[in-house]
């Protein structure tokens, strides 16, 4: 082997080896690119989904938010109506009970809870009171009921209170209580 043979044996082995080398480190270098831009592709989808998650969230209690929102106004829409329309049942029901009492049925009614209190009461010592509008009837009352019919200090709309203070009762058919316990227990149905 000749020295110029020796020299490019030489070259060729240094230029390999060289050549490798730099193969490697490239080979290494874009290997270790590749890691890290996986790795940011990674924290990048992982960072996404956890803003999405975030946002979906949001979403989701600023719908909810919205829908009690809604609902309360609905609730709010639904009780002024309600209370509207109780105003105008209960006042068109005074307006029927005034016509009602101006009525020969009414009359009939009266002394039918008469009748009925003093029945009740038995021998027990019983007053009979009924409203201030109806102190024209008192006289024929007590005539058709064999009673002492008194009128009462305070108005109660109609009808008549009865008090048995022997055995500590009061009979209440006043149309105010009974228009008081209707609009406690009224309801509209849907």
């Amino acid at each position: 082997m000749t020295t110029e043979e020796k020299l490019q044996h030489f070259e060729d082995i240094c230029t390999g080896d060289a050549l490798k080398k730099y193969e490697q480190a490239v080979s290494d270098y874009t290997a270790y690119e590749e890691k890290i831009l996986n790795e940011h592709k990674e924290n990048a989808r992982k960072q996404a989904a956890l803003q999405i998650a975030a946002e979906k969230e949001r979403i989701a209690r600023e719908t909810n938010k919205n829908l009690s929102l809604g609902q309360i106004e609905i609730r709010r829409s639904y009780s002024r109506k309600d209370e509207e329309l109780r105003g105008k049942v209960f006042s068109e029901l005074r307006d029927r009970l005034a016509r009602f009492m101006e009525t020969p049925k009414y009359d009939a009614l009266l002394e039918a809870q008469i009748k009925k209190e003093k029945a009740f009461a038995g021998s027990s010592e019983i007053h009979i009171y009924i409203d201030p509008s109806d102190k024209e009837k008192q006289n024929l009352l007590s005539l058709r009921t064999d009673c002492d019919i008194r009128v009462s200090q305070y108005p109660f709309l109609g009808g008549t209170r009865a008090v048995i203070a022997s055995k500590n009762i009061l009979i209440d058919n006043s149309f105010e209580t009974k228009l008081k316990e209707a609009e406690q227990d009224f309801q509209f149905s849907l």
